[in-house]
């Protein structure tokens, strides 16, 4: 049985403030957990990170198996009213 809710990856930090903007951007679209990845408590999730994203900033967002990128890429999927219908077939 699949959950009723997409698994959400964020790769953040403790003092990030996109990481609490993405986190509360996410929790006003429905999303209603969020599995937080502390690359500033473990340095093998920062190499994990710019591993699978090619990134170096957080934070790194993934919804479902989605890649979607950092904050301004989650705040133009929504501004493209694309990131309620990302999380509810992620869900799905």
């Amino acid at each position: 049985m699949k959950p009723m809710f997409p698994t959400i990856r964020m790769y953040c930090t403790t003092t990030c403030p996109y990481c609490v903007m993405a986190e509360n951007l996410l929790l006003r679209r429905g999303a209603k957990i969020i599995d937080k990845l502390r690359i500033d408590l473990d340095p093998a999730l920062r190499q994990q990170m710019m591993e699978s994203t090619g990134r170096r900033t957080v934070p790194q967002i993934f919804i479902g198996g989605t890649y979607v990128g950092g904050y301004d890429d989650l705040a133009s999927l929504d501004r493209a009213e694309k990131l309620i219908p990302l999380l509810q077939s992620a869900a799905a």
